[in-house]
């Protein structure tokens, strides 16, 4: 390749160093396959960390058009950020590393991805695809593109996943409005959101201890809200990505429903100068009564 980078690919070249003989995944390309560059305009792997590729890929796609087409279909999944190593996984398929052999994904890595993606596409009614069958992959002990991330059974910190409900910001209609909302929820904090890093494909993001306000705590503990809320930051990425909306740093009004050994955020508002009804809304919540507190 042309240009090499990323830490995967770095891993992945070490291993081609120490690797003897062909395996049956191993296997050379045939002669009529071509390196060809990866254009700007296939947005799923363009700037991966190699820039040639392999055509005919791995899932036999003959032309670039049509590698473009097929391989855009899957922007949307990536948008959900359902698993740090979905791209790499999807590349290796899609634009294959320009080497002297095929290089497939190892069956662990489309195992991981498969576990945290697959219940995304389901939401939508789509089901995993039999072309990308983990068991077509080969074991890890052959060569093979490895997973990137720590296992998420090995690490403290779980896995990023994204959620089937869509969250975003709302509008600060009326105060009123805020309130019944504030009500119909668990618990309802103010907090301040930091993005850690914008290199990786899935943002990671901190709350911000000495900025928390706990409006309505309900039946979580005031003083477990920040690792609670910390906690629904790591796993569902996707909700906190369209919070920020690309955004370093921002406060926000959050409220949602505990769900047994997590929290979900249902509605989250932008604490903004110009959102007056937020601010009322805030204003009055201490001396606020909820129908039911009411009754």
């Amino acid at each position: 390749p042309s240009r090499l980078g990323g830490p995967w690919l770095l891993g992945l070249l070490a291993r081609l160093l120490l690797w003897g003989s062909p395996g049956a995944w191993a296997s050379y390309l045939r002669r009529s396959s071509s390196c060809m560059p990866i254009p700007h305009h296939m947005a799923l792997c363009y700037d991966i960390g190699y820039s040639e590729m392999r055509i005919p890929n791995l899932l036999e796609h003959e032309t670039m058009t049509e590698v473009i087409q097929q391989s855009s279909s899957w922007l949307p999944l990536l948008a959900r950020e359902c698993h740090p190593d979905a791209r790499i996984f999807l590349c290796s398929l899609f634009a294959p590393i320009c080497l002297d052999r095929l290089i497939y994904p190892c069956r662990s890595l489309c195992e991981a991805v498969k576990r945290s993606c697959a219940p995304v596409m389901a939401c939508y009614g789509y089901p995993w695809p039999e072309i990308l069958n983990c068991n077509k992959f080969p074991a890890d002990h052959e060569l093979c593109i490895a997973a990137v991330s720590v296992d998420e059974n090995s690490s403290s910190r779980r896995m990023p996943r994204a959620s089937c409900k869509d969250c975003e910001l709302e509008e600060a209609s009326t105060a009123r409005e805020i309130l019944e909302s504030l009500c119909a929820n668990d618990f309802a904090v103010k907090i301040r959101i930091l993005r850690k890093n914008t290199t990786t494909t899935i943002s990671d993001f901190d709350l911000d201890p000495s900025k928390v306000e706990v409006l309505k705590h309900g039946p979580l503990l005031r003083t477990e809200i920040p690792a609670r809320l910390q906690q629904w930051l790591d796993i569902d990425a996707t909700c906190a990505h369209n919070i920020m909306r690309g955004t370093h740093a921002g406060v926000f009004v959050v409220s949602g429903e505990v769900q047994s050994d997590k929290v979900v955020v249902n509605k989250a508002y932008a604490w903004q100068k110009r959102n007056r009804n937020l601010h009322q809304a805030v204003r009055r919540w201490k001396h606020h009564r909820c129908p039911e507190q009411a009754g």
